[in-house]
This record gives C-alpha cells, sequence and structure tokens, in this order.
C-alpha cells in the first residue's frame, strides 16, 4: 500500500477465516479477493511508472499492441478485439492519443467504413519509454521468481480460457 501505513494482519486471510465461520468454504473468496486486490495494486503502479509520459496502462496497450502489427497500422474492431475491450473505451483511448500526437488515424482506402490506427515517431518513443519504465519495475511482480509467475499464469490461464480457444 503505497504511502500508506500497512496493516499487521492480511485483511483478506481475516475476511477468509470469517467466510469460514459464516459462509462455508473460503477458497475461492480468498482467491478471487486477492486477484482483485492485485489488480488494483498493479493499476497504481504502472500508473505510476507511466504518468511521466502522460499515458495509462490502457493507452500504453494501444501503442505496444500497433508496434506489434504487420503493417503497422491496425483496424479499430481489431485493437478492441485484441485488447478484449469495448468499443467506446478502444475509441476513447485512441482519441487521446491521437491528441497527444502518439497515434494517427487515417481511412482504410477501399473500405471508408473503415479507420485504421498506426504509431506515430512519438508514439514510438513514448512507447520505448514506457516499456522500459513498466520492464524496470518487472510489471509489478518482482516479488515472485520468474518460476512462481509462471505457474501463476498457467492458473490463471485457466481461468481465462473462456476468451479464446486452444
Amino acid at each position: 500500500m503505497t504511502g500508506r501505513e500497512r496493516l499487521d494482519f492480511d485483511p483478506i486471510e481475516r475476511a477468509g477465516t470469517l467466510w469460514e465461520k459464516h459462509v462455508g468454504e473460503a477458497s475461492a473468496m480468498r482467491v478471487a479477493t486477492s486477484v482483485m486486490r492485485v489488480q488494483q495494486l498493479l493499476s497504481a503502479e504502472f500508473d505510476r511508472v507511466l504518468k511521466p509520459f502522460d499515458i495509462t496502462f490502457a493507452r500504453y496497450e494501444v501503442l505496444r499492441l500497433l508496434s506489434f502489427s504487420r503493417e503497422g497500422r491496425l483496424p479499430l474492431s481489431v485493437i478492441g478485439q485484441r485488447l478484449m475491450v469495448h468499443p467506446t473505451s478502444v475509441t476513447n483511448a485512441l482519441d487521446r492519443l491521437v491528441a497527444s500526437g502518439l497515434v494517427a488515424r487515417k481511412p482504410d482506402d477501399e473500405d471508408r467504413r473503415r479507420v485504421f490506427a498506426s504509431l506515430t515517431e512519438d508514439g514510438r518513443r513514448v512507447l520505448q519509454y514506457g516499456t522500459k519504465a513498466l520492464t524496470d519495475i518487472d510489471f509489478g511482480l518482482g516479488a515472485l521468481t520468474v518460476g512462481e509467475r509462471d505457474q501463476m499464469f498457467g492458473a490463471l490461464r485457466t481461468i481465462r480460457s473462456v476468451d479464446f480457444e486452444d
């Protein structure tokens, strides 16, 4: 808890004990609540290290996805699919990235209904600095070994498999 006094007990563990006393088996509640808390901690840490570049993690993800594209551009619909976010979220992120000069929008010459997004030179520069900032903090997971990260990824992937076919 950055900037706050640390508790002298684990509140999720305590909630689990109380859950078992009043409701029943608590393993699922403990894990789900822990995942949600870790998400809050990671989001706050990502925001902190990306703030100097005037981007959020959601905008960083768009920049990174565009950098991975074969043609250096992607249709907005594909960005939403790959990031698994609502089209409104993609539009919002892109509006801000375009306004910041980090991304350019261009209508498809063959289908005017389709719009492509691509990185600008400033976007590539911010992406490089943002990537360094995130990797310097091990994406907030420095307390875990590589083996523990791999194990956690595997366990969480099982839950996330509703999003994809193997």
